[in-house]
């Protein structure tokens, strides 16, 4: 039964899951998905699949808090985010990473895929300084398979989204 339900589960989110290259286009965005072969589980993949230094590979990884808001963090590379900065930051309290349900709930798309822009709901958005300096980057194309090249001016842009240091000091 468990894999029969997750068999179903997994079609029903892929019908549900919102299109990036339509929220690129009705953007009008310099970003480009691209879909080098492979799943990319990791920054190193990513990095090593599009030939690129790992600080140009952009993390979207959604935060939890107790009382159920979502905050997106935005980090380039392998860096570790803080939890206690983006606490101070947002105010938040009880931060912790986002389920599986909870990311394609809140963003429209999956774990593992989730692009910088064009989520389902609207959250705070934090870009670390590292990314911000980057003129562009590859982040979650939304698919697990793919990637999306784009600016980091653009992230910005589209989310309102605050630029802070919240990568840890300690990797």
């Amino acid at each position: 039964m468990g894999n029969g339900q997750r068999t179903t589960d997994n079609r029903a989110m892929k019908a549900e899951a919102l299109d990036l290259a339509d929220f690129i286009r009705e953007h009008d965005l310099q970003a480009e998905i691209v879909s080098p072969g492979a799943h990319m589980a990791t920054v190193d993949t990513a990095a090593a699949a599009m030939q690129v230094a790992p600080e140009q590979i952009f993390k979207s990884i959604l935060f939890q808090a107790k009382n159920g808001e979502c905050v997106l963090v935005i980090a380039c590379g392998n860096g570790r985010v803080d939890l206690k900065r983006v606490e101070a930051i947002t105010g938040l309290r009880g931060l912790r990473l986002a389920r599986p349900d909870v990311v394609f709930a809140k963003t429209g798309y999956p774990a593992g895929g989730t692009p910088p822009v064009g989520h389902r709901e609207k959250f705070p958005v934090i870009m670390d300084t590292r990314a911000a300096a980057q003129a562009w980057g590859y982040a979650g194309g939304g698919r697990p398979e793919c990637l999306v090249k784009i600016k980091s001016a653009d992230i910005i842009r589209l989310n309102n989204a605050a630029v802070d240091d919240v990568i840890s000091d300690s990797l």
